[in-house]
């Protein structure tokens, strides 16, 4: 008996990651938590998209694509059977990065958009919560300053992320009783592999910004000149959070303390925001193609 309380007291914290591909957001946090000692379910759609995390020690590599109940699951099956039921941490970082006008949306489009990006991770913490309840642990959300700033092209996107936010804020206060933390990351310009997405961004032909395409296009591409965090930083600030025991909404990232302070302070007027967003984004020049 005295040598399974030892092994209990000795093992690993443990942590379930969505959204691990290669040199994204999920894979530098995977690394980080392996760093600091935790075992890592790191997980994605497509397995082979996670080959910079095959042979770490304390890693376990897993199929999951938060829309499908069959992912989800499975990866309880299997964090049942390594953990016996209980797990410390869980990221909800799987999302899709989107940018089209809205007037040019796809609805079909958007509705799988809002179930990657806002229903996935409802689903997920339905199933893994008894987990994170019985480890007294933390669920942390991976967010977006554009939910917080009307960032034109990024609408849908933006609608999606800050529901999740919205989302995680009432979890707070429901788990909360449960000694289950929440832990919202407000992101903004970090390196990864979002930008590669969009190299054959189109707009549609009948698009009344198609006049501006190239700019709009450049925007998605990441080519509009704001400086992002290393990942691997953004990492390790999210994680220095987590084993803190941080609550709440925190803020990392390219000009997320800009967004921060100018969400919060009642000096900026709405319409200086606006203006400031909507700079080099080309709507400036839509009313020459459109008529």
């Amino acid at each position: 008996m005295l040598g399974s309380i030892s092994f209990i007291m000795s093992s690993p914290k443990t942590v379930l990651i969505t959204g691990c591909s290669n040199g994204g957001i999920g894979s530098a946090l995977a690394i980080t938590f392996q760093e600091r000692g935790y075992h890592v379910f790191a997980t994605a759609r497509d397995p082979s998209k996670m080959r910079s995390l095959e042979g770490l020690s304390r890693v376990t590599l897993l199929t999951l694509d938060v829309v499908k109940p069959s992912d989800i699951q499975a990866a309880v099956e299997a964090v049942t059977k390594h953990t016996g039921g209980t797990l410390d941490c869980l990221v909800s970082n799987a999302g899709r990065n989107h940018f089209m006008p809205i007037l040019d949306e796809d609805l079909e489009g958007t509705r799988r958009l809002f179930e990657i990006n806002f229903l996935g991770p409802i689903a997920l913490t339905q199933a893994f919560a008894p987990f994170l309840m019985k480890a007294k642990g933390t669920a942390v959300y991976i967010t977006s300053t554009s939910g917080y700033v009307n960032i034109p092209y990024m609408g849908t996107y933006a609608a999606s992320k800050r529901s999740l936010e919205i989302v995680a804020d009432t979890l707070r206060l429901e788990l909360a009783p449960f000694d289950v933390n929440v832990i919202e990351v407000v992101t903004g310009a970090v390196k990864s592999q979002g930008q590669t997405y969009f190299d054959d961004f189109k707009l549609p032909e009948q698009s009344l910004y198609k006049g501006i395409e190239s700019i709009v296009a450049g925007r998605a591409q990441g080519k509009d000149g704001t400086q992002r965090m290393d990942t691997g930083e953004y990492a390790a600030a999210v994680v220095d959070e987590v084993m803190k025991g941080t609550a709440g909404r925190i803020w990392f990232g390219g000009r997320a303390e800009d967004v921060r302070l100018g969400t919060t302070a009642t000096a900026v007027p709405q319409s200086a925001m606006d203006a400031g967003m909507a700079m080099g984004t080309g709507l400036d020049a839509v009313g020459k193609f459109a008529s």
